[in-house]
């Protein structure tokens, strides 16, 4: 079967850094798939060479079998891959409703204006329906700039959903999240996935990834080094190895908990 994104030996360097070294990896459709690895191991390198933020000149990218190597993130995005990012971006003084008409006029903005009205009815009914399924309905007149960090994480995850992309790419979506509302994000995927959608999940937090991944791919100096489930990651011997070769602070946690 066919893999619903499919990534064949792309290489991206920034200067004398080798940042993606021949980096395969295959995600298969229905599924949630973590990427794993230490810091400066190539995860977000990847996930912005997928959805045409940076380039390659080695390599391909495929998508339901169709190359979209260096595509824009325009075209990327109305393809059906929709991405977070590490840092959240949303419009701080625009309120939490707005952020998300916003998107969806992003997402139709190759139509004139002049044949469709921003914010129309059916747009705003599906934003609130989206923002109600996050969890953060309540607060739709807010300004996003008064949001927490974990609740600016759920409008993110709320605004791509308003495209209704077939595979959701997603940057340390637990990161700096309180605990609560890393249960209730781990949620939300899970009946998103139930519904049909496909997850790549670069995550630190091992404790989530292993939870909620059904297959984990293992990245280490710019190439992935391993692809298994939970079970088999926890007992490879590579997957320390690439942790213990690396090791910061911030990474003891994420040690611990693969072993």
């Amino acid at each position: 079967m066919t893999p619903l994104l499919e990534i064949s030996t792309v290489s991206k360097s920034f200067g004398g850094i080798r940042a993606l070294d021949a980096c395969s990896l295959e995600i298969p459709e229905g599924g949630i798939s973590g990427l794993i690895g230490p810091n400066g191991s190539g995860k977000t390198t990847l996930f912005n060479v997928i959805t045409g933020y940076q380039p390659v000149r080695d390599g391909a990218v495929r998508f339901k079998g169709r190359p979209i190597t260096n595509f824009s993130p325009d075209k990327v995005f109305r393809l059906g891959i929709g991405r977070t990012f590490q840092l959240t971006r949303v419009f701080g003084r625009l309120s939490v409703l707005d952020n998300m008409l916003v998107a969806a006029q992003h997402q139709h903005r190759w139509l004139s204006s002049a044949f469709r009205s921003p914010g129309s009815h059916g747009e705003r009914r599906r934003a609130l329906e989206l923002l109600e399924f996050v969890g953060i309905a309540p607060l739709s007149n807010d300004a996003a700039e008064t949001l927490s960090y974990g609740q600016r994480k759920l409008l993110e995850l709320a605004y791509v959903l308003m495209a209704d992309p077939a595979v959701l790419l997603l940057d340390e979506p637990a990161g700096g999240v309180n605990p609560t509302l890393v249960n209730q994000l781990a949620e939300r995927i899970r009946q998103l996935n139930g519904e049909g959608h496909t997850f790549l999940i670069v995550e630190h937090n091992m404790e989530f990834v292993m939870a909620l991944c059904q297959q984990i791919t293992v990245m280490n100096q710019g190439s992935a080094i391993l692809t298994g489930t939970p079970d088999r990651v926890r007992s490879d011997p590579r997957v320390l190895d690439a942790y213990l070769g690396g090791v910061d602070e911030d990474e003891d946690e994420d040690i611990d908990a693969v072993t």
